[in-house]
C-alpha cells in the first residue's frame, strides 16, 4: 500500500499556487499509472494567457462507476516569514503536518489515491470502475477546469454514477459533516444615484448618501425566507459602501453598496434579482443594480449514496455526521447536474490561513474511510 504521509509531503512540496502546477498532478498520476489507471491529460486554455492543467484517470469500464473529484491548485501563502514551518515543506511537528494545501485539498487527494491502493490489495478483480477528476483551476476562475473536464467526460462516456469530492468538509473534528449541497452565491452592486454639488448649496444638488443608508438598511433587514429542510435561510451581507469622495465640501454624485447573498433553493438568481430590485425601488427609483451569479444552489437528496458515506464515516469516527449545505462554493456545483455528489474530507479550520495544517492521524483515518467506501460500492 502507498505511504500516505510520504505521498502527501511530495504533493505539498509542489508549489502549485493557482494556476501553476509545478509537478503537483504528476505526483498523483505516477501512482495511478502504477496501479493500472488510464490517464488523460486535459489542459484547457480560455481567453486568458495561461493553460489550466487537468487530468482524468479511470480504472475499469463497468458500473457502478465511482469518481473522486479534487484540485491540486492552492491559494497564495501570504507572508511566508509568519509560517511556523515553510509552507511548501510538509513538515510534521507533534503529529501535525504543516503546509499550504494540506487540508485544502491535497490531503484529500492523496488519501483517495492511497485508499485505492489499499482497496486493490484485496480486490484485484472487482465490478465497476474508479475514476479521478483532478483540476488545477478550483482556486482560480474555475472556467477551464472541472467544468470543461466534465464536458469531455460526457462526450467520451465517462460520466460516473456517483461522485465524492474531497473538500475539507469538517470544521473541527473528522466526522462532523458531510456536504450534500451548497448554497448559491450572488454578488451585487447597487448604484444609488444623485447629483454632485457644493455642500453650501444643497438645493442645487441631490445627495445620494441618505438614500444609500436607507437602501442598505432595507437590504440588510429584509427576511428572504425561513430556509428549507436542508438549507439555512438566505443570507445577505453588505461588504462595502463606496463613494470615492475625497472632498469634504462636495456632495457626491453617487454611492455604491456592495453586497453578497448566499441563497437556498427557494430562489433562483433571477427571482432573487427581481426581489432586490423591488426592495431598492421601495426606497428610491434612481438606482442601478448590477448582479453576477457565481454559483447556483444544489442538493443531493438523501438516498443510497448519502447513506453509504454517512454510515462509513460514522463507523470510523464514532460521530453522527450532519448532512450539511453550509460553507462557500466548491466544484461540486458543476458535478451536481451529472450525478449524485457528496463532499467529505479533512477539517477546514485552517484553510487559506497562515500555518494551514492537518492532523496526521486524520489523514490516516481518511484513507480507511475512502477505502471502505470503495469496498462498499464496488464489492
Amino acid at each position: 500500500m502507498i505511504n500516505v504521509i510520504e505521498l502527501t509531503k511530495k504533493s505539498i512540496q509542489c508549489a502549485s499556487v493557482t494556476p501553476d502546477d509545478n509537478g503537483a498532478q504528476s505526483v498523483l498520476t505516477k501512482e495511478l499509472k502504477a496501479m493500472g489507471f488510464e490517464i488523460w491529460d486535459l489542459p484547457f486554455e480560455g481567453n486568458d494567457s495561461y493553460s489550466v492543467k487537468n487530468f482524468f484517470a479511470r480504472l475499469g469500464t463497468g458500473s457502478p462507476h465511482i469518481c473522486y473529484a479534487g484540485h491540486t491548485d492552492v491559494v497564495p501563502t501570504g507572508d511566508e516569514a509568519k509560517w511556523r514551518h515553510p509552507p511548501f515543506s510538509g513538515t510534521i511537528d507533534d503529529g501535525i503536518m504543516y503546509g499550504r494545501g494540506t487540508s485544502d485539498m491535497k490531503g484529500g487527494n492523496t488519501a483517495f489515491v492511497t485508499a485505492i491502493s489499499k482497496f486493490l490489495e484485496t480486490n484485484k478483480e472487482f465490478n465497476g470502475s474508479i475514476s479521478l477528476l483532478i483540476t488545477g483551476d478550483e482556486e482560480g476562475d474555475a472556467k477551464n477546469g472541472t467544468v470543461r473536464v466534465l464536458e469531455w467526460m460526457k462526450d467520451n462516456n465517462h460520466i460516473p454514477d456517483m461522485c465524492l469530492v474531497g473538500e475539507p468538509s469538517n470544521i473541527h473534528e473528522l466526522g462532523e459533516e458531510i456536504k450534500i449541497g451548497r448554497r448559491g452565491s450572488l454578488r451585487c452592486d447597487a448604484i444609488i444615484k444623485g447629483k454632485q454639488g457644493h455642500v453650501a448649496y444643497p438645493e442645487m444638488a441631490d445627495n445620494p448618501m441618505p438614500k444609500l443608508a436607507s437602501v442598505a438598511t432595507a437590504l440588510s433587514s429584509f427576511k428572504f425566507d425561513d430556509g428549507t429542510e436542508h438549507f439555512p435561510p438566505t443570507n445577505l451581507e453588505i461588504t462595502n459602501l463606496e463613494v470615492g469622495n475625497k472632498a469634504r465640501n462636495v456632495i457626491p454624485g453617487q454611492g455604491i453598496i456592495e453586497f453578497n447573498l448566499r441563497f437556498n433553493t427557494t430562489w433562483t438568481d433571477q427571482t432573487l434579482i427581481a426581489k432586490l430590485n423591488e426592495i431598492i425601488s421601495g426606497v428610491t427609483g434612481d438606482f442601478e443594480l448590477q448582479a453576477r451569479c457565481g454559483a447556483h444552489p444544489f442538493i443531493t437528496e438523501p438516498g443510497t449514496w448519502t447513506s453509504t458515506v454517512h454510515d462509513i464515516v460514522q463507523k470510523h469516527t464514532n460521530k453522527n455526521p450532519k448532512l450539511s449545505t453550509s460553507g462557500g462554493t466548491s466544484d461540486a456545483r458543476f458535478i451536481a447536474p451529472y450525478c449524485d455528489v457528496v463532499e467529505f474530507g479533512l477539517t477546514n479550520k485552517t484553510i487559506h490561513q497562515i500555518d494551514e495544517c492537518l492532523r496526521v492521524n486524520d489523514l490516516v483515518r481518511l484513507v480507511d474511510i475512502y477505502a471502505d467506501i470503495l469496498t462498499r460500492i464496488l464489492r
